[in-house]
């Protein structure tokens, strides 16, 4: 069962469909084409929260909605929580 979703190929990253533990493999659905991916969670991710399935570069811009969201100063890894800790909004 998949515990969290993909708006778009090429996102840089899920949103939690439920609570997701550190160390935990879980699955993620495309809400495009329902195709899957498999991703270690690095951190406890809360419900509704970002989990990244893409790894970024210092300054990467993250992607969701096929858009970017905001940058990542000191870069993602795959799987790990993704919020106002280690990316910067675009909006302001």
């Amino acid at each position: 069962m998949h515990k969290f979703l993909i708006h778009k190929k090429g996102d840089h990253v899920g949103v939690a469909t439920r609570d997701i533990e550190i160390g935990e493999k879980v699955i993620g659905v495309y809400m495009d084409d329902d195709s899957i991916i498999e991703v270690t969670a690095n951190r406890a991710i809360p419900l509704g929260h970002k989990i990244a399935i893409a790894g970024l570069e210092p300054n990467g811009s993250v992607l969701e909605y096929g858009l970017p969201i905001g940058y990542a100063p000191d870069g993602i890894q795959i799987g790990d929580y993704v919020h106002t800790h280690n990316i910067k909004t675009l909006r302001w």
